[in-house]
């Protein structure tokens, strides 16, 4: 069992989280040390570091807790089943969206697992950095990341070496980011989660491999981006968008809210032939290609393809795809609030085991908004607005 009883109807919301994953830890010490840790990345510590947390735990040194992210006995993807039946218990509804994307994480040095120089969208640049892929899960009532993996270079997988001095498993193989991503989306669709569409950026919706086993293997729906030159049955889809979608036929339509309110933009759709399970069944979905115009810059057009249920209209599926988004608002605020890029280890379990519980404090955040919000209580929808709630005592 976790120490020290609730001290308020926060604290005891989350105890019963620390209740959830307390069976992944085979000793009283680790249960402790991450209950520790996780109120560490939720407490308003100035840098989300082994010292600082350590400090803030009352710790005399951090060596507790670089025990628990790199010796200890446990097993990150347990904790990350258990957070996305949390998710689902908490945040999950029919209306569910996966998200899939990646984040740079800047680094120094040639020994952090996957850390090489490569172009992190983060800092918009080429970068020392490592990339984490990631899924996050949207609904009405709010939106966390709930799996994640390192993207490891070939300059490493060819280097074996070099895995088994950052711990890297054997059996880790090159893999793309792609591949990652449809690993990811295939465990989302086995968990508890609940959704009935997939959205990425043009990185992971260019590839016909993940439309493809989203459409066809999993039987859901996507709204992803594509680059201009995506070719649709032989042209490229910005020629057919101002060939086939005539100037009265773009609608000013939203995109969801964002930080300055709703996000409007000019929207266009062109239907493409519907899809049938099998030769002569009825059609199940249809086949769409999307434009998104800038309000501020018409020459500022992003292109979509979707595959989305007969009954789905040119509003759903830009709704769908404002969504993505927010992967990105998820990024921000575990980064800033919960330490998500401020891990100190260097090797691959290290890794694994500090983003899976800083993507559970941040869960935690997003849970306890939603809460707060349906009790009419909330000042503010941003679930960071509970870290002034943190106790400051948790040894």
């Amino acid at each position: 069992m976790f120490n020290e009883a609730p001290t308020s109807a926060w604290d005891g919301e989350l105890e019963e989280l620390f209740l959830r994953i307390g069976s992944r830890f085979g000793r009283v010490e680790p249960r402790r040390r991450v209950r520790d840790y996780v109120r560490g990345l939720l407490a308003p510590v100035g840098r989300k570091n082994g010292w600082q947390l350590a400090e803030w735990a009352g710790h005399a040194a951090p060596d507790g807790l670089q025990y628990l992210l790199s010796r200890s006995r446990w097993d990150a993807d347990c904790v990350r089943d258990d957070l996305q039946q949390y998710v689902a218990d908490q945040l999950g509804h029919t209306d569910g969206v996966l998200i899939v994307d990646d984040t740079g994480f800047v680094k120094k040095g040639g020994t952090s697992a996957g850390v090489q120089r490569q172009y992190s969208g983060t800092a918009g640049r080429t970068e020392n950095c490592q990339i984490g892929v990631f899924a996050a899960y949207a609904g009405s009532r709010g939106h966390a990341l709930v799996d994640r993996d390192l993207y490891l270079p070939r300059s490493w997988t060819g280097d074996r070496d070099r895995c088994r001095a950052a711990r890297i498993p054997d059996e880790r193989v090159f893999a793309t980011k792609n591949d990652l991503a449809r690993a990811m989306v295939r465990r989302a669709h086995a968990s508890p989660l609940r959704f009935r569409w997939v959205t990425a950026d043009a990185a992971y919706g260019q590839d016909s491999r993940f439309r493809r086993l989203i459409e066809d293997d999993l039987q859901l729906h996507y709204v992803v981006a594509v680059p201009k030159s995506q070719q649709v049955h032989g042209p490229r889809i910005e020629d057919r968008i101002r060939r086939e979608v005539p100037p009265h036929n773009w609608h000013r339509l939203s995109a969801g809210i964002g930080a300055k309110g709703e996000r409007h933009y000019d929207w266009a759709g062109a239907l493409l032939p519907v899809v049938a399970e099998r030769d002569g069944d009825q059609p199940t979905r249809r086949r769409w290609m999307l434009a998104r115009r800038s309000l501020n810059d018409p020459t500022d057009i992003a292109y979509f393809l979707a595959s989305a249920p007969l009954e789905a209209t040119l509003t759903d599926l830009a709704r769908i795809a404002g969504c993505r988004w927010k992967i990105e608002e998820c990024f921000q605020s575990a980064k800033n609030e919960c330490g998500l890029d401020e891990y100190e280890v260097r090797r691959y379990t290290g890794w694994y085991r500090h983003i899976t519980l800083a993507m559970l404090a941040h869960t935690f955040l997003a849970a306890a908004a939603a809460q707060e919000r349906e009790k009419g209580a909330a000042t503010t929808t941003h679930p960071t607005s509970w870290t002034s709630h943190q106790p400051k005592s948790a040894a």
